[in-house]
């Protein structure tokens, strides 16, 4: 219980954050407008590292406005890495998750909220009993807009006073995304009673739920 007031006291204060930027714009720091979309589908995508992407499928997939979630591989030198291989940690690929949305729905804006809603920032290349670089906290923008509001929103995150510890979350230009294996896909909805998803993802979905009750597919 004590975790989750934290949690939602966390998102109540990343919210007003979101909510009071445009009150508080200065000469040198002004609020990013949203990030540039797809004229021709009206689609957009978001890139995203924060733990397994198992956790980070699920959670994204509840989000009004969310068209569609792909687990896969970013930031590494490789292309088209095998889950055996970015498992040693030593190709430099992250696990990630592609998310494709309708920005008249959602915005990117509240996709950074629901990223940095859903894990723990401060932890270097770990989430919970996931250790490794392939599990860092990490944003691949893919355009100077994205850029600007992950920076913007990192530093009130900070300076909001929700974590003790520096917000240590990567923010890098996107290269290449990977999709991964079949078997990855839809994890948690096609192996809900596996041990992993009943005792690491489906807490920490219900949690995000709570949180962002107001924000969730119908």
């Amino acid at each position: 219980m004590r975790q989750l007031k934290r949690y939602l006291l966390f998102v109540a204060m990343l919210g007003s954050s979101l909510a009071s930027c445009a009150q508080q714009q200065t000469k040198t720091e002004k609020e990013p407008g949203d990030m540039t979309i797809n004229k021709d589908t009206k689609t957009a995508t978001a890139i995203f590292g924060n733990g397994c992407f198992w956790c980070t499928e699920a959670i994204f997939q509840q989000l009004e406005g969310v068209l569609k979630v792909e687990s896969g591989y970013s930031g590494g030198a490789n292309p088209n890495p095998t889950y055996e291989e970015v498992c040693t940690g030593l190709t430099g690929h992250a696990e990630a998750a592609r998310i494709t949305y309708d920005p008249s729905k959602i915005s990117y804006a509240t996709l950074l909220e629901a990223f940095w809603g859903s894990h723990d920032p401060t932890t270097l290349n770990r989430q919970g009993n996931d250790v490794g670089t392939q599990y860092r906290s990490v944003i691949f923008y893919e355009n100077e807009e994205q850029h600007k509001e992950a920076e913007f929103y990192k530093k009130k995150l900070q300076e909001s006073g929700a974590y003790d510890q520096p917000i240590v979350t990567e923010i890098t230009p996107f290269k290449a995304f990977y999709v991964a294996e079949n078997y990855h896909q839809n994890y948690y909805n096609q192996n809900g009673s596996a041990p992993y998803c009943t005792y690491v993802i489906k807490p920490k979905l219900e949690k995000f739920k709570k949180a962002f009750k107001d924000k969730l597919k119908h």
